[in-house]
């Protein structure tokens, strides 16, 4: 993607006559089109509807070619040309609004409520409402944009849930959490809810949620992408690989970046088919979902890449285990740099973070924000 005076990109899907007009409208345009490394295409980017990825080349090319690159591409392979373009415009612009969200003028703060006994941070801290709906409150007042629930832990490891059961925890406090949103002074923040569950995110709709994150990337539950269609709810689509107890076994990638890109595209696709706007749709990488340090640290570097599928992106990479400089270390002792790393996200082109210290990430926050997007932040 674009990165100073030159424009990256990878293409994957080439038939011959594709290779033949990439490489010569590169050339033509003063850059060259070489063989990619393969990515993997296993059973979870098949199961994800994502293409094959047959021949890929890596273009190169100066920013200020981009139209003599297309109109060559375009004179010998327009379909081609037109994705190109589309994906370039993609990278380049601000992400298109979101119904409830302000995205784009600054970034926004997603604060967690885990209502679990078992969370890696904070499990069993809020598991009762009043300390639930107060830690809520607390975060709202230090500046959260949304909170988000979740009843069921997603740590490596995590055992799954029952569908009642995480009923039982989360449901009870949104009861109590969205009145007492409703009562502050201008309102909000929004809510969401942490569940791979159809179930629980349509009775938390019911009540007022306005999000459904969803780390499956609504593949978990065959009936969770007609909720959200029919509710008219927004969604998080996160990348992950199987399911908590099991993800972080046999970890394996071949290029991890054009391999979470493409899943994301597919989950993407597989929401419009199912009758969620485009506009209604967010995307995450999944930091720690079935990842290794090494995963996590080159999506950290790569993240821009991600905004050639032209959604919001949201990065959560609070207190989890890759940020560790000792393998002992508690999560609470990796807050600062968790606070790198979401710096490192933002300047990588995130939109929302989503994190456990509200008051110290809006700081980093307004901080990024004024250096990257505007005075009109102060």
């Amino acid at each position: 993607m674009p990165a100073g005076g030159t424009i990256t990109l990878r293409v994957e899907g080439l038939e011959a006559t594709g290779t033949r007009a990439l490489a010569g409208a590169a050339r033509a345009a003063g850059g060259d089109a070489t063989p990619a490394p393969p990515r993997r295409h296993d059973t979870f980017l098949r199961a994800a509807g994502a293409p094959d990825p047959g021949r890929a080349f890596v273009v190169g090319l100066p920013s200020a070619r981009r139209r003599t690159f297309l109109a060559s591409l375009r004179r010998h392979a327009p379909d081609l040309a037109a994705e190109i373009d589309v994906a370039l415009d993609a990278a380049g612009r601000p992400v298109p609004p979101l119904p409830f969200l302000p995205i784009g003028r600054r970034t926004l703060l997603m604060g967690v409520l885990n209502v679990t006994p078992d969370s890696f941070s904070d499990g069993g801290r809020f598991t009762e409402v009043k300390p639930a709906v107060r830690h809520a409150l607390r975060m709202a007042e230090e500046g959260a944009d949304l909170l988000d629930v979740g009843g069921e832990s997603t740590r490596p490891g995590a055992r799954p849930v029952e569908l009642r059961e995480e009923l039982r925890r989360v449901l009870p406090v949104l009861e109590a959490l969205l009145p007492a949103l409703a009562r502050r002074r201008g309102g909000g923040p929004l809510v969401s809810i942490d569940t791979t569950k159809a179930e629980v995110a349509r009775r938390a709709i019911l009540l007022g949620v306005a999000v459904v994150n969803d780390v499956s990337g609504m593949t978990r539950d065959p009936a969770m992408a007609a909720v959200v269609a029919e509710h008219g709810a927004l969604v998080v689509l996160q990348h992950t690989r199987g399911r908590p107890r099991t993800m972080q076994r046999g970890v394996r990638y071949r290029c991890v970046v054009p391999e979470v890109a493409a899943q994301l595209r597919a989950s993407m696709a597989a929401a419009r088919r199912a009758g969620i706007p485009p506009e209604h749709v967010l995307i995450d990488p999944g930091l720690g979902f079935g990842k290794r340090r090494p995963h996590n640290l080159a999506l950290l570097r790569h993240l821009r890449v991600l905004r050639s599928l032209g959604r919001p992106i949201l990065v959560g990479a609070s207190r989890k285990a890759f940020l560790r400089s000792d393998r002992d270390e508690p999560p609470a002792a990796r807050r600062e740099a968790g606070l790198a790393a979401e710096a490192l996200a933002l300047t990588g082109g995130a939109d929302i973070i989503r994190v456990h210290d509200v008051r110290e990430a809006l700081r980093v926050a307004r901080l990024c924000d004024a250096v990257l997007r505007g005075p009109f932040n102060q």
